[in-house]
């Protein structure tokens, strides 16, 4: 239909078709027309031929390559039955029809060659053109974004300028309204714990606005909202958004307002305001700006924040260090701190007296100065177990030599000093123990002196017992027994008395005996211990029916008779305590032979007590035999461990290192 309705079509068809009918002219009938005529020098048919490149090279134009082709092999087409059928030169007139088709496919070449290259270069400008416009848009938005971080750099800048909130917040405010250019500017900072927006900085409003705007919760409002969803709000006039119609905003005619969240670390810190008293359309890139300022004031009001926390802490740590410093240098007890290599770096005032030397010597001095060959490798050893993390039971006792020579006894807790996670140093805190470990010294040495004693009078007694008393009881059983058989004719009743006499003698007798055997077993020196303890343990199961298991582990051997007998009778004493309160019907007795050391273990069956926290409150609680089982181990230089609950069982432990 568009071919139809070109006119260049229409007059290319024209003039083709006119030089049809001037070729075929006298054929056809045409008037006028004779055979041969000349025209310009040229016969008439050879100037029809001429005719038809015009038709051939408007087609060129109109239709390109294909619409020359198609016109020139029709021209062709029309010129050849008269050159070969009609023309009286047929050779002469074929050669100018070849001449014509070459000469119209020739000049439409040239013209469609032109117009392509006309085509292409259209398109390049074209394409130029388009080019030129992307860059201008890049170039404007390259000097828009420059600008835009221009004043980014400024503002952040200006805000870093001070670490104290109230100031930067005041140049915050000053600055947005200054870059944005309008009359009021308001800053809402996100209180985390209440959740709401304090409004903590703001220009152009009055107190009443002030007022009414701050606390606002989130989601409540316009600014709620923006600090809830997190995203910008434009309004062009205030007064007709019901979310911004506050009669304080009224009051303060307000116009356009854009509201934007300021966002930092992808959390909601605030909100950023501004607004105008006049019509003004806010554009997407005054949102954008102003979005980014308030990235950079959440920012300056971040780091406030964390200068102001990092000054009180730094201002804590102040005090606590004084604080440090005064019990330090006033404590009672000797601290003292050193390098990795022992140096020492600093004392306190306690720890010079306890060495005899003042402070600033001390502060020249090795550690090793004052320890003696057996202090050096047991500090090796909490040195080791501290750096490696181990446990290190605290506190422990250590000897240390003062400066006049004399040996002081310390009990010491000492810790790992470590500086960004790194060893750097340790430190003591000491207590003298030398008065105290004196006075137990003499308080074992005297506990000794009338534990020996007491055991050379039961020793004594028991002797006197077997030698006397059981003799004299033993001759007057026989009396009585002898004279019973020497008066067969007595009378019943005086029999009978007799009989229960004797058998009250021998009760006495036996009783005697077992007295004799708890004051000093003599096979406890005959035999040793062992064999006293299987004797008690036979005892009690004789006696009460009570089972008694004794196991040994270990190489037997013999120990002196100190330690032998002191064992005994911490054995003897936790029998004692489960034939009188246990009322257990089982107990498992374990002696058990190590390297340098030897355990002793009681456990019963029995209904069990309730312990307490500690076995130095035994005498006050009435349990003077736990009490002396425990001062008869520490003779020994060993412990003693009890563990007891109601319904459970009692278990006593002796460990002593012999």
């Amino acid at each position: 239909m568009r071919l139809i309705r070109n006119r260049v079509f229409w007059a290319i068809i024209g003039v083709f078709a006119l030089a049809c009918v001037l070729h075929y002219a006298e054929i056809i009938g045409v008037p006028g027309t004779v055979y041969p005529s000349f025209h310009l020098g040229l016969t008439r048919h050879a100037l029809d031929r001429i005719l038809f490149v015009i038709p051939v090279i408007h087609a060129t134009f109109l239709f390109r390559r294909k619409g020359a082709l198609i016109t020139s092999f029709a021209a062709l087409a029309v010129m050849l039955p008269r050159a070969i059928l009609i023309s009286p030169v047929p050779e002469d007139a074929i050669l100018e029809t070849v001449l014509v088709f070459v000469i119209g496919i020739v000049a439409s070449w040239g013209i469609w060659t032109r117009a392509t290259e006309r085509d292409r270069t259209e398109v390049a400008l074209a394409k130029l053109q388009s080019l030129h416009e992307i860059l201008q848009h890049y170039v404007q938005s390259a000097r828009k974004t420059e600008k835009r971080q221009t004043i980014l750099n400024t503002i952040s800048t200006l805000l870093s300028e001070s670490l104290e909130l109230k100031r930067t917040l005041e140049s915050a405010i000053h600055m947005v309204s200054e870059l944005m250019e309008v009359e009021i500017s308001l800053i809402f900072s996100l209180d985390e714990e209440s959740q709401e927006l304090k409004l903590v900085a703001y220009e152009g409003v009055s107190d009443e606005f002030v007022r009414a705007v701050d606390g606002i919760k989130i989601g409540e409002g316009a600014y709620g909202e923006v600090a809830k969803t997190c995203q910008p709000m434009v309004s062009e006039d205030v007064s007709d958004d019901p979310r911004l119609s506050l009669p304080e905003a009224r009051k303060m005619r307000i116009k356009p307002q854009l509201i934007v969240p300021m966002v930092l670390r992808g959390q909601i810190r605030g909100v950023l305001c501004i607004a105008m008293r006049r019509p003004r359309q806010f554009s997407l890139d005054d949102m954008e700006l102003l979005t980014a300022v308030g990235a950079q004031i959440a920012t300056a009001m971040e780091n406030a924040r964390l200068y102001e926390k990092e000054r009180l802490a730094v201002q804590r740590l102040a005090i606590s260090e004084r604080n440090y410093r005064q019990l330090f240098e006033s404590a009672s007890d000797a601290i003292w701190v050193h390098d990795l290599q022992g140096n020492i770096t600093a004392a306190n005032e306690a720890a010079g007296k306890l060495v005899g030397y003042s402070v600033e010597e001390l502060q020249t001095l090795n550690v090793r100065k004052f320890l003696l060959d057996e202090s050096i490798n047991m500090a090796g050893q909490i040195r080791h177990k501290l750096l490696e993390r181990e446990p290190v039971e605290q506190p422990y006792e250590q000897r240390m030599t003062r400066k006049d020579g004399t040996e002081a006894i310390l009990m010491v807790a000492t810790s790992l000093v470590t500086e960004n996670g790194k060893p750097t140093g340790f430190q003591h805190i000491a207590r003298d123990v030398t008065g105290e470990r004196r006075m137990q010294d003499r308080l074992r040495y005297y506990l000794s002196q009338i534990t020996r004693v007491q055991e050379e009078e039961r020793k004594r007694i028991a002797r006197e017992l077997h030698d006397d008393t059981s003799q004299v009881l033993y001759a007057l059983s026989r009396q009585v027994d002898n004279f019973t058989r020497g008066n067969a004719n007595l009378a019943p009743n005086n029999a009978t008395f007799l009989k229960e006499l004797r058998q009250q003698l021998n009760n006495t007798l036996e009783g005697i005996h077992r007295f004799i055997q708890e004051l000093r077993p003599p096979m406890l020196d005959d035999l040793g211990l062992l064999a006293a303890l299987r004797w008690q343990a036979t005892d009690l199961e004789k006696r009460l029916g009570i089972e008694v298991d004794l196991t040994v582990a270990g190489v037997e051997r013999r120990f002196s008779a100190e330690v032998e007998l002191t064992i005994f009778r911490i054995v003897q004493e936790a029998l004692r305590n489960v034939e009188k309160h246990a009322q257990a019907s089982k107990v498992e007795l374990k002696m058990e032979f190590g390297g340098g050391k030897t355990k002793v273990s009681i456990c019963d069956n029995g209904k069990g007590f309730d312990l307490g926290e500690d076995l130095a409150i035994l005498p006050c609680a009435g349990k003077l035999g736990l009490a002396g089982m425990e001062e008869r181990a520490r003779l020994l230089d060993g412990s003693m461990k009890i563990e007891s609950e109601p319904g459970n069982g009692t278990r006593v432990m002796v460990e002593v290192p012999i």
